[in-house]
This record gives C-alpha cells, sequence and structure tokens, in this order.
C-alpha cells in the first residue's frame, strides 16, 4: 500500500500541510556474494534500499522487517541501527509535504527469492558495491554506506537540513 491508511486519514485534516514521519530503510546484503538489494520505486523510477514508514506505534526495525517482505518477498534479519538522520523537507507531486526521521538498518538476508511483490515498486536486482555509481542517488548511497561501514557506532545526521 503506497501510502498508509494513518497519513490519508491525516491529510484529510491537515490538506498537503507539513507532516513530520518516521521512515525506516533497510540495507540488505546477502552473505554469499555481499550484494545489496535494491527496489525500482514505482512513483519516482529511483533505485533505493528498501524504505518504509513507520506505523504509529511500531518500532522501526520491525518496520524494515515488514517492508522487506511486503516489496520484495524477503526475509531478513535486523542486525543493527547504522544511521538516524533527518531528511530535508521534500513536496510530492499531488502537494503533499513532508519530511522523515529515517533509522537506516543493517540487514542480513534470510531467505525468500526477491522479486517485486507489491505495486510500490517495479524492479527488484542484488548489487555489488562497484554497481551503485549511476543507480542511487547521493541519499542514499549515504544510507547504504552507514551499514556497509558500519563501525559499532549509530551514526547522526547533526546538520541542520
Amino acid at each position: 500500500m503506497p501510502t498508509p491508511e494513518f497519513i490519508t486519514e491525516l491529510r484529510s485534516k491537515i490538506g498537503h500541510d507539513m507532516l513530520w514521519l518516521s521512515g525506516a530503510t533497510a540495507v540488505i546484503v546477502r552473505d554469499e556474494d555481499q550484494k545489496i538489494l535494491l527496489v525500482r520505486r514505482s512513483d519516482n523510477g529511483l533505485w533505493t534500499p528498501i524504505t518504509g514508514i513507520v506505523d504509529p506505534g511500531e518500532n522501526p526495525a520491525l518496520t524494515v522487517l515488514r517492508e522487506s517482505e511486503e516489496e520484495a518477498n524477503v526475509e531478513v534479519e535486523v542486525v543493527a541501527l547504522t544511521q538516524l538522520k533527518a531528511d530535508p523537507p521534500q513536496t510530492f507531486g499531488n502537494g503533499d509535504q513532508c519530511q522523515f526521521l529515517d533509522h537506516t538498518f543493517l540487514c542480513k538476508y534470510v531467505s525468500g527469492e526477491a522479486r517485486v511483490n507489491d505495486e510500490e515498486s517495479s524492479a527488484v536486482q542484488w548489487v555489488s558495491v562497484d554497481e551503485l555509481d549511476g543507480l542511487v542517488n547521493e541519499r542514499m548511497r549515504e544510507r547504504i554506506d552507514s551499514a556497509l561501514n558500519y563501525t559499532g557506532h549509530t551514526r547522526f545526521g547533526f546538520e541542520q537540513v
């Protein structure tokens, strides 16, 4: 489901005004070849790791477990929270404004054949680190980097956006 019901309900009350939302990103790594799972988003055509909006009361780590299954048919193990960072505000094509606090997690692939599993993505692929250039934007590359270079300490985005 592209837009969670709780957001649709909020939008019916506040229109296009700014929403502050929690998001979660799963950087899923396959042990056998160290490839990373990417999906091509249906809404904008961009390649990204699995991402999703945290439901009210949901732990962001559970969000990445849920979204990995919903979007790509894979089961993952959450290894670590690698980055916590506020994204810049954005305005969608319909005029909706929002800003996300993203929780990026390093996840280990466990099972399942990666495939397009819902309407949110149009393609799924496993890629090597060398293949990331030109595929993902700088913001997603930073999330991937935080997971692949996790040192045991979560990165915090202290800069103002």
